[in-house]
């Protein structure tokens, strides 16, 4: 069993060995997964992937072979597609697109909370598909609610996303996990970090002190053989990547970034977050709603000597980052200001990096305020930004 699964994740890279295979056909044979792709999934990563380096490489390699498996049911949709009428799939049809003149036109909500009531108010009235509305849930129009319209500030409920105007996503997003291997263009990226370093001998002493065994041996007449502690960087960084939505357009600067850190940096750990931080982080996006933690926990596990590095565009509606119940995803419990604040205090040295153009900044509201927070740390994710960004965190 799994043969074919077995060479897909070869073919993606993935090192797994014929006993790691012969261990999966174990566990299946066990019922440890049984009829649940989840479970399969967990258990089969569990398995057969030993270094989290491999985990985004694994995720495309499970796509793929699911998608093997999945072939004659999609054969079977479409041909079942090609008797929709075409007028039904046209997106140039259904997409709305204002003017600037007309968007400023449209009235938007005063707070948060009264765009969430008429939504409420929304989905007690209404009974029947919309398109093209300007009040309903629908497609197409210029409602608040909905997908492929147009409206400065509203609620999208499914579709992708467009405009970026979206203050709250309806719907559960998958982002991908960014990829250590990913080494093109991170040179200049790595010797601007290796400045963060501060070598300390630390552990038991393994390695010949060949200087001291020689002043040694001369003192005493005979071989005296002294050993000293292996030489280690001794700064702790933590992480922490804004991903999905506007960051996507800056996924191959990120890539370069944590796969240079990750050379790097032997006390690195990383965490992900969607456009502000609030109450939890997670470590994979693929999985990510299996694998929160708590933001408090991390502020309680790591301690004040960490160099903390958030990476993000901080670009985002005011709720979000002002409001309570403001995160784009779910409610949560408190602004995410309060986050940053707290993150910002509770370590000696923190910073933020900033991939969109700094000649642009002054346009988003919200790169201005966390700046403020951040009391200025804020710097371009450019090789001079990242030099400015070194020479505060290592002081």
């Amino acid at each position: 069993m799994f043969i074919r699964f077995f060479y897909t994740l070869r073919k993606f890279g993935v090192p797994v060995s014929t006993q790691e295979l012969l261990d999966l056909n174990a566990a299946v044979a066990h019922h440890l997964a049984f009829a649940d792709m989840t479970q399969f999934y967990q258990l089969s990563r569990l398995i057969m992937v030993k270094d989290e380096r491999y985990f985004d490489k694994f995720d495309r390699a499970f796509q793929a072979y699911m998608q093997q498996l999945s072939d004659v049911e999609i054969d079977n949709l479409l041909d079942q597609l090609d008797k929709i009428p075409k007028d039904w799939l046209d997106l140039e049809l259904l997409e709305k697109n204002l003017t600037a003149e007309q968007r400023a036109e449209l009235s938007q909500a005063g707070s948060l909370a009264e765009l969430l009531q008429q939504l409420e108010q929304r989905l007690q009235e209404q009974h029947k598909k919309h398109q093209g509305g300007n009040k309903m849930i629908g497609t197409g129009g210029t409602s608040p609610f909905g997908a492929y319209g147009d409206h400065p500030q509203g609620i999208r409920v499914g579709g992708p996303s467009r405009k970026r105007s979206a203050v709250k996503v309806w719907g559960q997003r998958q982002y991908q996990n960014l990829d250590a291997d990913h080494v093109l263009g991170t040179r200049q990226m790595q010797m601007a970090l290796r400045r963060l370093r501060k070598f300390a001998r630390q552990g038991m002493p393994q390695e010949l002190d060949i200087q001291q065994t020689i002043q040694k041996t001369a003192q005493k007449g005979v071989l005296d053989i002294q050993m000293v502690a292996e030489r280690r960087n001794g700064i702790k960084v933590l992480m922490l990547f804004d991903v999905g939505g506007s960051m996507d357009a800056h996924i191959q600067q990120c890539e370069q970034l944590f796969s240079a850190a990750k050379q790097q940096f032997k006390s690195l750990d990383y965490f992900y977050f969607h456009n502000c931080i609030y109450e939890m982080l997670w470590k994979d996006n693929q999985r990510r709603q299996d694998s929160k933690m708590s933001t408090w926990d991390i502020l309680h596990k790591y301690g004040q000597d960490y160099r903390v590095i958030i990476v993000g565009d901080a670009s985002m509606a005011t709720y979000e980052l002002n409001v309570a119940g403001g995160s784009v995803e779910y409610m949560s419990d408190e602004a995410g200001r309060v986050w940053l604040q707290r993150i910002q205090q509770h370590f000696s040295k923190t910073a933020w990096l900033n991939p969109e153009l700094q000649e642009h900044w002054q346009y988003t509201q919200t790169i201005g305020q966390i700046q403020q927070i951040f009391e200025q740390h804020m710097y371009p994710l450019t090789l001079s930004g990242l030099d400015d960004m070194i020479r505060h965190l290592a002081k």
